[in-house]
């Protein structure tokens, strides 16, 4: 039976190794672990020089290696892998090589080594630092539990079947770059001091870092999985990295915790992908999804640049901690020992100047990214960057999500005060307003080194989310992109000059149709002058009064009506300001507003300033009454 097959167990109190072991006591008094070297009742440790000598001089290249439970020093370790080298190979070449639970008292240098089988170190104490670089291992490679209190260098070695370091621990930096494993490779429960890389790891089976803590950065630049792949559990005290990385299988990446930016840039998933994250960053720079992919995030600032989206792709802003293994969260951080917990969150719960930041999910750029299949829930948008966005009509927008705001209220502006009526705007609207001057306004200004867009390129783009919510029935915030097409249309420099006049008429008389107040505002000016043009020049002096005459002419008689025409009013202004006049005069304006006549004799100038009552303001009302109808449609 392959006793090595089976799960290890580390021993958590002195027993009795299951091996023949040396009797010999150690220096603390305990006895001695290490395996007997046969025919010898010690162990290679403590055998006397002379037999080790002879022992050592009896081993040939390809020997198979047992030392479970022995006591290595530096110099001990180097004259055992002298025996196993030819002196025309670069390395030591081991048939099998166990040494569960041996003890290295200082730097273990295993590179350039051959090991035909196994290679099995479950349970070892490392004291210094660890390397296997550029070994070769024809078997499992079994580092399980392994305690290492420096460094650890694993870089370019090559596992024919499968790798695990499950609860591994690194008191410094861990280093699998490069490393090529042919069947499955697991790091669950992997605990490093400082970085971990695996840069170009390549592994033929499934990739598992479940419940991996690492207290630096990881990187995985380049990486090739061709099986499935889990980050459950796993925390990072820095950045997290996988440019260029290639996942062929399914992908679980978290729940995880990462302190910086979790970079998924130039990355490539060719099956689902589903990502947990909280992250101060995640950035999906040229990433490409080929199957479907939800990424639940809580923090994060996250940067889509040119991302590839094949198939339908959710972003969504997570309220709750994430629990793990399908636990409930229950405030706490990582419960150890058992099946459910919540990720502890510690390292994202400061900026910096000891604010607590907001646990929401900021989106930082769309450019360049096929919207037709991405679906976002619950983001904050107000930094988002819009400009080049393909198909960003098809844009779907889930939740309570919020885009940048207009400056609001009334602000000053040298002499003369500025106004900006509420609505819904684009990042882009903001960086180029304030590159105008107008940053004293509230508007803000665009991060050093981005392009400001002229409103030429903007406009389409808020006549694409425009759109977006039209087909969405969001009236309300489609009246906002639209006014915010309008302007961008005002301003910009390709169009003549008679079209900006007539926008800017109907950007002061009514917002583009979208400000009722201003509408009506007009139409109350222009009730209000029109009233007062009827009272002083509209009215006649008196309402004419007709006069009949007739004239007999035998048995018949004549009878003719005259009507005088209306006498213009004279005296003075003041005197033709009276509360008959000015009833008068509103029954003329109210009716014109409803495009009706009143009937009222009128002056000549009385007859045209009607008409021309009756042409503007019916319009105004109209645009008021649009305006109204675009907020409250659904």
């Amino acid at each position: 039976m392959d006793m090595t097959a089976a799960p290890y167990h580390p021993r958590t109190a002195p027993d009795v190794p299951s091996w023949p072991h040396c009797a010999d006591a150690l220096p603390d008094g305990a006895g001695c672990r290490g395996r007997r070297v046969e025919p010898y009742a010690v162990c290679l440790a403590h055998l006397p020089d002379a037999e080790r000598a002879a022992h050592l001089a009896g081993l040939r290249p390809g020997a198979g290696l047992d030392h479970r439970g022995t006591h290595f020093t530096e110099a001990l370790l180097a004259e055992l892998l002298t025996a196993l080298t030819e002196p025309s190979t670069p390395g030591p070449a081991i048939g099998r090589a166990r040494f569960e639970e041996a003890v290295f008292h200082g730097a273990v240098r295993f590179d350039l080594v051959r090991i035909d089988g196994d290679a099995v170190f479950d349970g070892a104490e490392i004291a210094g630092d660890v390397s296997f670089d550029r070994a070769g291992i024809g078997g499992r490679a079994l580092f399980r539990q392994v305690r290492i209190g420096g460094d650890a260098c694993f870089g370019r070695m090559t596992v024919r079947r499968r790798a695990v370091f499950e609860g591994t621990e690194a008191g410094g930096s861990a280093s699998f770059e490069r490393m090529r494993v042919d069947g499955r490779a697991v790091f669950d429960g992997l605990r490093t001091g400082r970085d971990a890389s695996f840069k170009g790891m390549e592994v033929g089976g499934f990739l598992s870092l479940d419940q991996a803590r690492i207290g630096g950065d990881g990187h995985f630049d380049r990486a090739r999985i061709s099986g499935v792949t889990t980050l459950r559990g796993l925390t990072a005290g820095g950045r997290v990295s996988f440019p260029g990385a290639a996942f062929e299988g399914a992908a679980r990446l978290g729940p995880l915790v990462c302190a910086g930016t979790l970079d998924l840039s130039e990355a490539v998933f060719g099956s689902a992908m589903t990502l947990e994250a909280a992250a101060a960053a995640v950035r999906c720079r040229r990433t490409r999804w080929t199957s479907t992919a939800a990424l639940r995030l809580r923090y994060a600032a996250v940067d889509l640049g040119d991302a590839v989206v094949e198939s339908p792709l959710s972003i969504t802003a997570r309220a709750r901690p994430f629990a793990v293994d399908g636990g409930e969260p229950d405030g706490g951080g990582l419960l150890a020992g058992t099946s459910a917990g919540t990720l502890a969150e510690t390292a994202l719960l400061s900026d910096g100047a000891g604010r607590r930041p907001d646990a929401g999910v900021r989106i930082m750029s769309l450019r360049g990214v096929d919207a037709a299949h991405l679906v976002l829930t619950g983001v904050d948008l107000t930094d988002c960057l819009f400009a080049g966005t393909v198909h960003l009509d098809q844009l779907r927008l889930e939740g309570k999500y919020t885009f940048a705001a207009a400056p609001a209220g009334l602000r000053r502006r040298g002499i003369r005060p500025a106004r900006w009526t509420p609505r819904r705007t684009l990042a882009e609207e903001h960086h180029w307003r304030a590159s105008r001057g107008r940053a004293a306004d509230g508007w803000t200004p665009a991060p050093a080194g981005e392009e400001v867009q002229e409103p030429t390129a903007l406009a389409p783009v808020y006549r694409q989310l425009r759109k977006a919510f039209e087909d969405g029935r969001h009236e309300p915030g489609a009246a906002d992109f639209y006014y915010g097409e309008m302007e961008m249309r005002r301003h910009a420099d390709d169009i003549p000059r008679a079209e900006r006049s007539l926008l800017t008429a109907y950007w002061a008389l009514s917002g583009y149709g979208q400000r009722a107040s201003r509408a009506l505002g007009w139409l109350l000016a222009a009730m209000t002058v029109t009233v007062l043009a009827m009272m002083l020049w509209g009215l006649p002096q008196n309402d004419p009064k007709p006069r009949t005459t007739g004239t007999v002419a035998g048995r018949s008689i004549t009878m003719t009506t005259d009507v005088p025409g209306p006498v213009n009013p004279d005296g003075p202004y003041r005197a033709r300001l009276t509360a008959d006049r000015f009833e008068k005069s509103l029954r003329v304006v109210v009716n014109s507003v409803v495009f009706r006549s009143s009937g009222q004799n009128l002056t000549t100038a009385g007859t045209y300033t009607e008409m021309a009552s009756r042409l503007t303001e019916p319009a105004l009302l109209g645009l008021a009454v649009l305006a109204v109808r675009s907020r409250l449609k659904r």
